[in-house]
Protein backbone atom coordinates (compact mmCIF):
# COMPACT_ATOMS: atom_id res chain seq x y z
CA UNK A 1 0.00 0.00 0.00
CA UNK A 2 2.68 2.79 0.94
CA UNK A 3 4.58 1.60 -2.03
CA UNK A 4 1.36 2.59 -4.37
CA UNK A 5 0.85 5.62 -2.96
CA UNK A 6 4.63 6.73 -3.43
CA UNK A 7 4.01 6.14 -6.97
CA UNK A 8 0.76 8.41 -7.15
CA UNK A 9 2.95 11.13 -5.18
CA UNK A 10 1.34 10.72 -1.72
CA UNK A 11 4.37 10.44 0.78
CA UNK A 12 3.94 7.73 3.51
CA UNK A 13 4.89 6.73 6.38
CA UNK A 14 4.12 3.28 7.66
CA UNK A 15 4.61 1.29 11.09
CA UNK A 16 4.32 -1.81 12.69
CA UNK A 17 1.37 -2.04 15.19
CA UNK A 18 3.51 -1.47 18.77
CA UNK A 19 4.74 -4.95 19.90
CA UNK A 20 4.33 -6.71 16.48
CA UNK A 21 6.66 -6.73 13.29
CA UNK A 22 9.90 -4.29 13.85
CA UNK A 23 8.33 -2.35 16.68
CA UNK A 24 8.88 -2.40 20.17
CA UNK A 25 6.43 -2.14 22.80
CA UNK A 26 3.95 -4.69 23.74
CA UNK A 27 0.88 -6.04 22.21
CA UNK A 28 -2.25 -6.03 23.27
CA UNK A 29 -4.29 -9.30 22.99
CA UNK A 30 -4.04 -10.99 20.99
CA UNK A 31 -7.49 -12.28 21.93
CA UNK A 32 -10.34 -10.48 20.71
CA UNK A 33 -12.51 -8.14 22.90
CA UNK A 34 -10.20 -8.70 26.08
CA UNK A 35 -7.73 -5.67 26.37
CA UNK A 36 -7.29 -4.88 22.51
CA UNK A 37 -9.76 -2.76 21.98
CA UNK A 38 -10.18 -1.33 25.75
CA UNK A 39 -9.83 2.44 25.62
CA UNK A 40 -6.56 2.86 27.39
CA UNK A 41 -4.85 0.29 24.50
CA UNK A 42 -6.79 2.12 21.90
CA UNK A 43 -5.50 5.97 23.47
CA UNK A 44 -2.11 4.40 23.44
CA UNK A 45 -2.59 3.07 19.91
CA UNK A 46 -4.03 6.56 18.31
CA UNK A 47 -0.86 8.45 20.47
CA UNK A 48 1.41 6.30 18.51
CA UNK A 49 -0.18 7.19 15.31
CA UNK A 50 -0.29 11.05 16.11
CA UNK A 51 3.76 10.77 16.97
CA UNK A 52 4.14 9.03 13.69
CA UNK A 53 2.77 11.79 11.75
CA UNK A 54 4.95 13.83 13.73
CA UNK A 55 7.61 11.55 12.44
CA UNK A 56 6.62 11.66 8.43
CA UNK A 57 6.00 16.21 8.76
CA UNK A 58 9.93 15.70 10.24
CA UNK A 59 11.04 14.31 6.95
CA UNK A 60 9.17 16.00 4.23
CA UNK A 61 10.41 19.58 2.69
CA UNK A 62 9.06 22.64 3.47
CA UNK A 63 6.48 22.51 0.83
CA UNK A 64 3.99 19.69 0.83
CA UNK A 65 0.40 19.15 0.96
CA UNK A 66 -1.98 18.35 3.67
CA UNK A 67 -1.14 15.53 6.01
CA UNK A 68 -3.22 12.90 6.63
CA UNK A 69 -4.05 9.63 8.11
CA UNK A 70 -5.37 6.38 6.66
CA UNK A 71 -6.27 2.90 8.54
CA UNK A 72 -8.35 -0.24 7.80
CA UNK A 73 -10.76 -1.63 10.98
CA UNK A 74 -9.64 -0.28 14.23
CA UNK A 75 -8.88 2.63 12.81
CA UNK A 76 -12.26 3.12 12.60
CA UNK A 77 -11.82 3.82 16.63
CA UNK A 78 -7.96 4.81 16.75
CA UNK A 79 -7.86 7.93 13.63
CA UNK A 80 -10.70 9.68 15.59
CA UNK A 81 -8.69 9.58 18.50
CA UNK A 82 -5.26 10.63 16.77
CA UNK A 83 -7.03 13.47 14.84
CA UNK A 84 -7.93 14.85 18.22
CA UNK A 85 -5.15 14.48 19.44
CA UNK A 86 -2.98 15.75 16.77
CA UNK A 87 -4.37 19.03 15.07
CA UNK A 88 -1.56 18.44 12.15
CA UNK A 89 -3.81 15.81 10.68
CA UNK A 90 -6.16 17.73 8.18
CA UNK A 91 -7.87 14.61 6.74
CA UNK A 92 -8.70 10.68 7.40
CA UNK A 93 -9.02 7.53 5.42
CA UNK A 94 -10.58 4.81 6.65
CA UNK A 95 -11.37 1.63 5.45
CA UNK A 96 -13.77 -0.91 6.83
CA UNK A 97 -13.81 1.41 10.17
CA UNK A 98 -16.81 0.87 12.48
CA UNK A 99 -18.69 4.16 13.64
CA UNK A 100 -20.27 1.99 16.59
CA UNK A 101 -18.81 2.00 19.87
CA UNK A 102 -15.70 -1.27 20.73
CA UNK A 103 -19.13 -3.02 22.33
CA UNK A 104 -21.02 -2.70 20.00
CA UNK A 105 -19.02 -4.42 17.56
CA UNK A 106 -18.14 -6.81 19.49
CA UNK A 107 -21.82 -7.97 19.90
CA UNK A 108 -22.11 -7.67 16.07
CA UNK A 109 -19.03 -10.08 15.52
CA UNK A 110 -20.04 -12.54 17.90
CA UNK A 111 -23.33 -12.23 16.24
CA UNK A 112 -21.98 -13.14 12.28
CA UNK A 113 -19.27 -15.55 13.54
CA UNK A 114 -17.32 -14.98 10.52
CA UNK A 115 -20.07 -16.81 8.24
CA UNK A 116 -19.21 -15.26 4.87
CA UNK A 117 -22.74 -15.93 4.06
CA UNK A 118 -24.25 -14.22 7.27
CA UNK A 119 -26.55 -11.76 4.78
CA UNK A 120 -27.91 -14.47 2.98
CA UNK A 121 -30.03 -15.27 5.72
CA UNK A 122 -29.59 -12.34 7.91
CA UNK A 123 -31.67 -8.80 7.83
CA UNK A 124 -30.32 -5.44 9.27
CA UNK A 125 -33.28 -5.07 11.81
CA UNK A 126 -32.33 -8.48 12.93
CA UNK A 127 -28.16 -7.35 13.49
CA UNK A 128 -29.52 -4.44 14.81
CA UNK A 129 -31.85 -5.82 17.53
CA UNK A 130 -29.04 -8.55 18.33
CA UNK A 131 -26.81 -5.48 19.05
CA UNK A 132 -28.88 -3.83 20.79
CA UNK A 133 -29.89 -6.56 23.03
CA UNK A 134 -27.09 -9.06 23.26
CA UNK A 135 -25.39 -9.31 26.62
CA UNK A 136 -21.61 -7.67 26.60
CA UNK A 137 -19.11 -10.83 26.65
CA UNK A 138 -16.50 -8.00 27.89
CA UNK A 139 -16.74 -5.63 30.47
CA UNK A 140 -15.14 -2.44 29.69
CA UNK A 141 -15.40 1.08 29.19
CA UNK A 142 -16.88 1.21 25.10
CA UNK A 143 -14.92 3.51 22.94
CA UNK A 144 -17.38 5.45 20.43
CA UNK A 145 -15.96 6.94 17.38
CA UNK A 146 -18.69 9.62 17.21
CA UNK A 147 -17.37 11.80 20.50
CA UNK A 148 -14.06 12.18 18.67
CA UNK A 149 -15.76 12.83 15.30
CA UNK A 150 -18.53 15.37 17.00
CA UNK A 151 -15.67 17.49 17.41
CA UNK A 152 -13.95 17.22 14.40
CA UNK A 153 -13.94 19.30 11.65
CA UNK A 154 -11.52 17.95 8.77
CA UNK A 155 -12.19 16.10 5.96
CA UNK A 156 -13.08 12.06 6.29
CA UNK A 157 -13.93 9.22 3.52
CA UNK A 158 -14.63 5.97 5.01
CA UNK A 159 -14.97 2.99 2.65
CA UNK A 160 -17.06 0.14 3.52
CA UNK A 161 -17.88 -3.59 1.65
CA UNK A 162 -21.68 -4.29 1.65
CA UNK A 163 -21.22 -7.88 2.62
CA UNK A 164 -18.68 -6.45 5.87
CA UNK A 165 -19.46 -9.30 8.94
CA UNK A 166 -17.29 -7.59 11.14
CA UNK A 167 -17.98 -3.80 10.90
CA UNK A 168 -21.69 -2.76 10.86
CA UNK A 169 -21.95 -1.23 7.94
CA UNK A 170 -25.71 -0.44 7.92
CA UNK A 171 -25.41 1.31 10.96
CA UNK A 172 -21.68 3.24 10.21
CA UNK A 173 -23.28 4.77 7.33
CA UNK A 174 -26.12 5.84 9.22
CA UNK A 175 -24.12 7.74 11.84
CA UNK A 176 -21.80 9.15 9.10
CA UNK A 177 -24.82 10.94 7.92
CA UNK A 178 -26.47 12.38 10.81
CA UNK A 179 -22.66 13.78 11.27
CA UNK A 180 -22.94 14.96 7.77
CA UNK A 181 -26.27 16.60 8.54
CA UNK A 182 -24.65 18.25 11.59
CA UNK A 183 -22.15 20.16 9.17
CA UNK A 184 -19.13 17.75 9.05
CA UNK A 185 -17.33 17.21 5.88
CA UNK A 186 -17.63 13.43 5.99
CA UNK A 187 -18.68 11.29 3.51
CA UNK A 188 -18.21 7.58 2.46
CA UNK A 189 -18.47 4.74 -0.26
CA UNK A 190 -20.15 1.67 -0.49
CA UNK A 191 -18.61 -1.59 -2.43
CA UNK A 192 -21.52 -3.24 -2.27
CA UNK A 193 -20.03 -6.74 -3.24
CA UNK A 194 -17.08 -6.68 -1.12
CA UNK A 195 -16.52 -7.90 2.85
CA UNK A 196 -14.90 -6.44 5.60
CA UNK A 197 -11.25 -6.44 3.15
CA UNK A 198 -11.56 -3.43 1.04
CA UNK A 199 -7.74 -3.62 0.11
CA UNK A 200 -5.82 -4.41 -2.77
CA UNK A 201 -6.22 -7.81 -2.14
CA UNK A 202 -10.10 -8.02 -2.91
CA UNK A 203 -9.95 -4.90 -5.27
CA UNK A 204 -8.31 -2.00 -6.91
CA UNK A 205 -11.33 -0.21 -6.99
CA UNK A 206 -11.38 1.04 -3.18
CA UNK A 207 -7.28 2.29 -3.10
CA UNK A 208 -7.96 3.65 -6.39
CA UNK A 209 -11.18 5.81 -4.70
CA UNK A 210 -8.99 6.64 -2.11
CA UNK A 211 -6.34 7.94 -4.22
CA UNK A 212 -8.21 9.90 -6.09
CA UNK A 213 -9.95 11.12 -3.21
CA UNK A 214 -6.93 12.11 -1.58
CA UNK A 215 -5.71 14.20 -4.39
CA UNK A 216 -8.64 16.16 -5.27
CA UNK A 217 -8.22 17.24 -1.71
CA UNK A 218 -5.01 17.99 -1.90
CA UNK A 219 -5.79 19.87 -4.99
CA UNK A 220 -8.27 21.64 -3.62
CA UNK A 221 -6.25 22.83 -0.33
CA UNK A 222 -3.21 23.77 -2.74
CA UNK A 223 -5.52 26.63 -4.66
CA UNK A 224 -5.97 28.11 -1.56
Amino acid sequence: MATFLATKGIAVLTYDKRGAGESGGIYAGPEVGTNNIDPANLNLLALDASEATNTLLAHLPGKHGPIGMMGFSQAGWIIPLAATKNKKVKFMVIFSGPLVSTLEQLRFQFYTQGNLRFWETHTEIEAREHMRNDPDKYQFEPTDPKDALSKLSIPGIWIYGGKDIQAPVGLSTEYLNELKAMGKPYTYQLFPELGHNTGFSASPEPVNFAVHWINTFAGQKKQK
